[in-house]
Parts: C-alpha cells; structure tokens; sequence
C-alpha cells in the first residue's frame, strides 16, 4: 500500500537541515505508527516536488534511513518502510498535546453515562454467542444482495446512486412497504405518510425530538429497549415508568394524564410478552381519553415464525392517534441501519425537515439495493429461511434449558430471536457475564432494561439468533453449571 504523499509536511518551525527534517519527519511517522512496516513511500521526485526541496535532498535522506534500517529499498518498486523497524511504542511526540479547554465547562449536553450498555465487539470468537441482534453469516443470503448492490450501481439506476434527495426517499422502496411490508400488518398509508430512517433507533430518536418538549411526559415500558430510555432522558422529558406483566404494557396502570405511550405490543423489548387484541383496543381506548399519542415499536415482527402475528396497534387506530415504527435491520442484516416510520402527514412532515436538517436522507445507494432485494423476493426467502432455523434452534434451546432447570422469564407466543431469562435472585448477570465469558459463553445481563437507581439485576438475554443449533445445548449446560457454582 502506497502513502499518501498529502501526509508529508515540514514544521515550519523546526531546525536544522531540510535533510535532516526530512529524516526526521519520516522517522517519527514510523515510530508513531503513521507510517507502517511495508508501506510505499513517495519517490524522491514526488516527495521533492510536494515539499518544495531538491531531489538530492529528498535521496539523501531516503539514503541515511535506509542506512539505519527504517527503509528498504526494493528493486524498481522504491522505498517501502522496513519489516525491521522500530516498534511505534518507542516514540515520545514530537508535539505533545497539552488540552487547555475545560470540557466539564464547555460541554452543554451530555450523552454519555446512558443505560445502553457497550457490547463486545468480538462477539463471533465466542463459541457459544447467545447475543442479540447480530447477524448470522450462515443464515444471509450474500450472493443476491451482491446482486443486487451490482444492479444498484447500474447506469439506469444512477440518479438513484448519486442524486441529493434532499428530503425526499427512494420511490422504490417506499413503494414496496407502502404496498407490500405495511399491508402485511394491516396497515394503509400513502407516500407522505411514510419516512424512511436510519433504523429503529434513529426512528425514535426522530419521534421524540418532534413529539416532546422539557413540559411533557413520555410514558415508557419497564423493563424497555435502554436506548429508548437514553434517548428519552437526552430529551429532557418528564418520564413515567410502567411495569410490564405477561401482558406487555397494562393501560390501567398509565398515569392520569400522558403526552407520548411508548410500546412495543408485538414483542415487548425485552421480555418477549405479546399485547392481547383486547388490551390492544383498551390503550387505544385510554390514551384517546387522555388526548395521547402512541409510539408502537414493531422491530420484530417479520419474525413470527410459529403463527401470524396480532394486527399492529397502527391497524387499529382509526384517528391518527399510533406512530408506527419498523425496521428492516432486525431481519436482513443489523448493519443495515434501515428502517421507517408511518403517522399521520403533520407528523411526518415535521420527521422529514427534521431528517434533512440532520443527515438529508439515508444513501441512495443503500435504499436502491435494499428495494431490489425487497421487491425481488429475496426478503421473503431469507425471513421463510430464517422462521425454519429459529424454529429448530428455538426448540433445542427450550429442551437444554428444562434439563438444566434454568428458568424462563419471557419467551415470545408468536416467534422472536430470543428468550427472556430469570436467574436466582442473588446472581448479579453483569458478574455472570464475565465468568461465563472466561468459558467462551456469551450473554446479555438484563439490568440495563430497567429504570430506577437501583436496576434489577437477575435477568438476562438469550438469542439464538447467531449461534447454530448444534451449539447450544453445550452453551447452556456451561452457563448451567456457572450458575451453579455462583455465590
């Protein structure tokens, strides 16, 4: 790999002679680690002409550098940076930053500190991963969605690739949930009623910036999706918690008065209870006595694999009262980062400008694709392919846990990718996760779900949804016996 020549620069301010500067520079950028063992260096009449030296001095310094082993010179290919050269840990900075700005004073907002826990990066070295939401690499289908990126970058479809929607989206995707996805969940909605968004995540964050104000009240689930939560307490709101039961969200538990339900009926984040049709009707009911709005979060969804899924709130609601909220990253790929909002034109009107002013629009490129791949069938096989090996992983992940006793705290009736588990009462699962980790287990400690100052700690996650069949029974007898052996 050739160094880009744009990276090289002499300090105005340093001594010494141009070639020894040159020498210099080169040196700390190899023990930095700016410049790394292999790489290709500019030729001398390159480096010359951009630094504004002679030739001669550029070659000399290459020369003394190549002499103490931090070059090599390679026949007709130039300089490369040696396989033999210092390690970058032996440097001290050339410029050691010294920051003056007082950050605890300058820093107006703060975001960090937040319940959304940081997941392990290296999750796939794990070779019992019972983690959520990551995508299964046996399970996708890469060779049709290659296809169909390829055909995205296509001469007809250049508009689409390059064009500034500015806050508009693809006509083709949008055409494919408002005809296809939407309908599926009994749901009508027309072009501007629709809004596509950079994920789930993104959708909410969309929705609380537009629905709620320091003076309102945004109703929540307990335990809910924490970044939810995180985005709710970023936005300054008045918050009021409600426990959920093997129910989900019970209306006759809201407050008296509430600006904005947040929900997810279908698969309640993160203990997998599904709203009943009836209770479905009776916070529709409610939040009209209460003149609320409702946030319905149907991020699982398309995986309902035992039997169809309950109508969605949204296809209940006859005044415009429900914001519907799904995603497609859950079942193609969490990288994906595509999802979409449907509510009344008012509301997406105000999403929308909002949107351009942040990031205009999600990729034209990605949206392209996305729609081929929809609108191909390619979708509809990966979600028949992925109800058929959850259906299996499901049923040998509920037989490992009744032989080893471990106890259910949630499972969804409909499908899902995972099962909301209940440990004793004195397991902390944040220190459980790190035993289990030292036996290649993984799994998700639960306490960052709840609210208060003092989170449950008891729970946690299992998904099957990256880790094959053939593993789990091993991975729950591991975790089985760590269980056992916790005090």
């Amino acid at each position: 790999m050739a160094i880009s020549i744009e990276t090289f620069f002499l300090d105005p301010d340093a001594r010494g002679t141009l070639q020894a500067q040159i020498q210099q520079m080169i040196a700390e950028g190899i023990l930095s680690g700016r410049l790394r063992k292999g790489e290709k260096l500019p030729s001398s009449r390159k480096l010359a002409s951009h630094l504004g030296v002679s030739r001669i001095t550029v070659t000399l310094a290459y020369t003394e550098l190549l002499a103490n082993d931090y070059l090599e010179a390679r026949d007709r290919s130039g300089y490369f940076v040696s396989c033999n050269a210092p390690e970058p840990s032996t440097l001290v900075a050339r410029h050691p930053k010294q920051d003056k700005v007082d950050w605890t004073r300058a820093i107006g907002h703060r975001f960090t500190g937040g319940a959304t826990p940081v997941k392990p990066q290296d999750w796939s070295q794990y070779k019992y991963p019972f983690v959520y939401g990551q995508a299964d690499p046996a399970l996708f289908d890469h060779t049709n969605w290659r296809h169909c990126a390829l055909q995205a970058l296509g001469q007809k479809d250049f508009r689409a690739l390059t064009a500034d929607y500015y806050d508009q989206d693809d006509p083709r995707l949008l055409e494919f949930i408002m005809r296809h996805t939407l309908p599926r969940r009994g749901i009508l909605a027309e072009p501007d009623e629709i809004l596509v968004t950079m994920g789930a995540q993104n959708a909410l964050w969309l929705t609380a910036q537009v629905l709620l104000t320091q003076r309102r009240t945004a109703v929540i689930e307990n335990p809910c999706y924490h970044a939810l939560r995180d985005i709710l307490m970023q936005s300054r709101c008045h918050l009021a918690e409600i426990n959920v039961d093997e129910g989900g969200l019970p209306p006759d538990q809201l407050p008296e008065q509430a600006d904005v339900i947040f929900t997810t009926p279908s698969h309640q984040s993160p203990t997998n209870a599904t709203m009943p049709l009836e209770r479905r009707k009776d916070l529709l009911a409610k939040a009209a006595d209460m003149e609320a709005l409702i946030v319905e979060d149907d991020y699982e969804f398309e995986i309902s694999f035992l039997r169809s899924p309950l109508p969605a709130l949204k296809s209940l609601d006859t005044d415009g009262r429900v914001v519907y909220i799904g995603s497609f990253s859950k079942s193609i790929f969490p990288g994906l980062r595509l999802g979409y909002i449907v509510g009344s034109k008012p509301f997406i009107r105000e999403a929308r400008a909002l949107r351009a002013s942040v990031l205009r629009h999600p990729p034209g490129h990605i949206q392209r694709t996305a729609a081929y791949f929809l609108s191909m069938g390619h979708y509809d096989s990966l979600i028949r392919k992925m109800g058929q090996v959850f259906t299996e992983r499901r049923k040998v992940m509920e037989a490992a846990l009744a032989d080893h006793g471990l106890r259910i705290g949630g499972q969804g009736e409909f499908g899902g990718s995972s099962i909301w588990m209940r440990a004793p009462d004195h397991v902390d699962t944040q220190k459980l996760d790190l035993l289990l980790r030292e036996k290649g287990v993984l799994i998700e400690p639960g306490h960052s779900f709840f609210g208060g100052e003092e989170p449950v700690k008891n729970y946690y996650r299992l998904a099957y949804s990256s880790i094959s069949a053939s593993r789990i029974p091993e991975g729950i007898s591991r975790l089985a016996s760590v269980l056992d052996d916790y005090s």
